[in-house]
């Protein structure tokens, strides 16, 4: 029942962030503003982000994240800005996510998740990654 909860209040925060940027963007007539808008809705389409939101929600990683703000650890679109671009984020942040470590944000040790499978760190990351500006 807490899970479900909590998926859900992550759901409806995500939707009320999402929906005030749209609101934000429509008021735009510029071109961009739209491509913006269709590029944002293609990326909540995606299925490598619906299945890293889905593991983050039912995870701890919100204690210290948060999308838009650095909270204990680094937010995930600064997380996403640094790294974008770069091949091999995907395999380096998930055996980081795994590991744990520090010092590439600060000194604050980010916990380790030794019980998260390979393949459930790399969809997380890859739907942080999505979240790039």
């Amino acid at each position: 029942m807490k899970k479900n909860l909590v998926t859900l209040s992550i759901l409806i925060l995500l939707a009320a962030c999402g929906g005030n940027n749209n609101q934000s963007n429509s008021g735009s007539a510029a071109d961009s503003s739209s491509t913006a808008n269709t590029a944002a809705n293609d990326v909540s389409s995606n299925p490598d982000y619906q299945k890293g939101l889905a593991l983050v929600a039912k995870s701890n990683c919100l204690t210290c994240h948060k999308i838009d703000e650095k909270l204990i650890g680094p937010a995930y679109r600064d997380v996403a800005n640094k790294y974008a671009g770069n091949d091999t984020a995907v395999t380096y942040l998930a055996h980081k996510v795994i590991t744990g470590g520090k010092g590439v944000w600060g000194d604050v040790m980010m916990t380790p998740h030794p019980d998260l499978s390979e393949a459930d760190a790399e969809a997380m990351v890859k739907y942080i990654l999505l979240l790039k500006q």
